[in-house]
């Protein structure tokens, strides 16, 4: 693309977030879209497709549904090109498969022309000469090799890059040397099968993860001889709260409220809403003591220990093959020592840093008082005024729209609010109002974009 030929706008990563951008951009001619992604296809959590996990939301909350119902991209069409209606019907199912969901955003990814796979996005500019932004990328090969250099001009950006594993400091050593068996839960399944063969497993993190892999491992070791630590920092198993009213906090309705909060209101507020996202699914939980149960019916228990309220002070190897875990106990205030023969950390994701890729646009950004970037209600980073594109984001704003970020039945919604604002048009009618809970004194509704002619698509203004 040269400067007199720019796109109306640049996805840079394609995960779940971008691929739902994508899909409602498809059928809107006034932009020209394209997407990037330096992985050769899509894949969504490949490690953690074990068999018989469900995500957990509903499928309604697929790329597209809860935007615009008719789209060509719903799950339910998904379900009708592979003659699967009728078995998806009669299985009553309202939860999917992680590995059916996984297949069903491939489908979308395999149809869409605009995503470009094997593509690196290196760097992002501002060109104030033609008032364009500049995106570099390096076409790859399958096996990860630069074969060529590009650039494309676009009016407008939006990044979705994602998250990435995250690893305790204690730990971060043994995840990098080769020989020890320490690993994030992202890889399980490629690691599985050696796993099994480990004298003595350990599981940190009492979240969804750890409890689907604990319960994975459980029902494929020996009776008596099971030699599993599950691990955590939380005081408890938690369940993840689930009830109707508590999951309005995944609603539009309560973005727009959390966004609207003071800073600091919002900061705390986030440190006390783990519970929410965080536990564990009701029939995860019941799973697991089912299968401990039933190992106790012939007497005897199994050899597991589930130990909450623990973190990891420290931790190293002992010889080649086996790993000494210093604990702490946080509510006895005790310390012990724990040797395994293998780790998986089920220690969760967080947002990947925006400061590589934003290196060029550094000097435009407006960060708040913790030097994060300031993003307005149409998720959109405050520039300097001179630039006139705007630069979206999926997914790296929970500092400023709350625990819903991550959140797939927000996914649609998302993107939807981002495409009527670059068209600035109501192109997709979002609902005024969402839950039944009102949030403070004060409800807090979106902001329409006035229409405007298509094809200036210039950024609106945003007084939040």
């Amino acid at each position: 693309m040269t400067p007199h030929t720019p796109r109306d706008l640049v996805g840079i990563g394609i995960g779940p977030f971008n691929l739902s951008l994508a899909a409602l951009a498809h059928p809107l001619t006034e932009l020209d879209t394209v997407f990037y992604e330096q992985r050769p296809t899509f894949h969504w959590h490949p490690g953690l497709l074990i068999d018989g996990a469900t995500i957990q939301v509903p499928f309604l909350a697929d790329l597209v549904t809860l935007a615009d119902p008719t789209s060509p991209w719903t799950f339910l069409n998904y379900l009708k090109t592979r003659q699967r209606l009728y078995p998806f019907y009669f299985a009553e199912r309202f939860h999917l498969h992680r590995a059916e969901y996984d297949a069903y955003c491939r489908w979308v990814a395999e149809h869409l022309p605009a995503l470009h796979f094997n593509h690196q996005v290196d760097a992002i500019r501002w060109n104030p000469e033609h008032d364009l932004f500049e995106v570099d990328h390096t076409h790859l090969d399958n096996n990860g090799q630069a074969q060529a250099l590009g650039r494309t001009y676009t009016r407008n950006i939006v990044l979705g890059i994602g998250t990435e594993p995250h690893i305790p400091d204690p730990l971060k050593p043994l995840v990098d040397a080769p020989t020890v068996p320490v690993l994030h839960a992202a890889h399980y399944l490629d690691h599985r099968d050696t796993l099994l063969t480990a004298d003595h497993i350990t599981i940190i993190g009492t979240g969804q993860s750890g409890a689907e892999i604990f319960l994975d491992l459980l029902r494929n070791r020996p009776h008596g001889r099971e030699r599993l630590h599950w691990l955590g920092r939380t005081q408890a198993f938690a369940p993840m709260e689930y009830s109707k009213l508590g999951l309005e906090h995944f609603t539009p309705d309560y973005t727009h409220y959390f966004h609207a909060l003071p800073e600091p209101a919002r900061d705390r507020l986030i440190t006390t809403q783990w519970q929410l996202h965080k536990g564990i699914d009701a029939d995860t939980a019941a799973a697991i003591h089912d299968e401990l149960y039933r190992r106790t019916l012939h007497g005897g228990w199994p050899d597991t220990v589930l130990t909450p309220g623990v973190h990891v002070r420290t931790a190293g190897r002992i010889a080649t093959t086996k790993i000494e875990l210093h604990l702490e106990h946080t509510q006895q205030n005790t310390r012990t020592r724990l040797t395994t023969d293998a780790v998986i950390l089920a220690t969760g994701y967080r947002e990947r840093p925006l400061d590589r890729i934003l290196a060029g646009l550094d000097p435009y950004l407006r960060r708040d008082s913790h030097d994060r970037p300031r993003i307005d209600t149409h998720y959109r980073l405050h520039l300097d005024p001179t630039i006139t594109g705007a630069l979206h984001v999926q997914n790296a704003e929970t500092h400023t729209h709350g625990i819903g970020t991550p959140d797939l039945g927000l996914a649609a919604w998302r993107s939807a609010t981002i495409l009527n604002a670059l068209t600035g048009k109501d192109t997709y009618p979002l609902p005024t109002r969402t839950a039944f809970t009102t949030f403070g004194l004060t409800p807090h509704h979106p902001h329409i974009p006035a229409a405007r002619t298509p094809t200036t698509l210039t950024p609106l203004t945003d007084a939040t």
